[in-house]
């Protein structure tokens, strides 16, 4: 398979991860922001506003650790849960504290994201591992160690 097929399918494969990430992410974030705040509207402002800014976001940090070359996979899903969350932590505080208007509602809605989202991510790159949507070239090689 040619270098660019292979980015190719790479992109469609990070566009597909993003959405569906971005599904879980934005209900995670609405329903922890409406419970911190008390308000649902509050939750669906700050849970709609990530859409755009962390479907970025991901994008990028998927084309960035497409460049990585770690074969271990637990420990590369563990180092992408870490760095992913980082980067959606400090989104989602920036967010909630303008949107909100408080400072603490920002810091509390983005430390009670580190512990929903590090695991629901994780989940989200097991199961995108077993996947092979995207990346046909890994289908063929195990197809041929049969």
């Amino acid at each position: 398979m040619q270098v660019e097929e292979l980015k190719d399918y790479s992109h469609k494969r990070h566009i597909a991860k993003a959405i569906t990430w971005r599904i879980i992410g934005t209900l995670d974030t609405i329903i922890l922001s409406w419970i911190i705040t008390g308000n649902p509207f509050t939750g669906l402002k700050i849970g709609v506003s990530e859409v755009i800014t962390k479907m970025l976001l991901y994008y990028l940090h998927e084309r960035i650790w497409f460049k990585v070359n770690l074969s271990n996979s637990n420990t590369r899903h563990i180092l992408k849960t870490i760095s992913w969350r980082v980067v959606g932590t400090i989104d989602t505080m920036l967010l909630a504290w303008v949107i909100s208007g408080d400072p603490m509602m920002g810091l509390k809605i983005g430390g009670a994201e580190v512990i929903t989202k590090m695991l629901l991510y994780y989940l989200h790159e097991k199961a995108w591992y077993k996947l092979n949507f995207g990346l046909s070239f890994r289908r063929r090689k195990k197809e041929n160690k049969k």
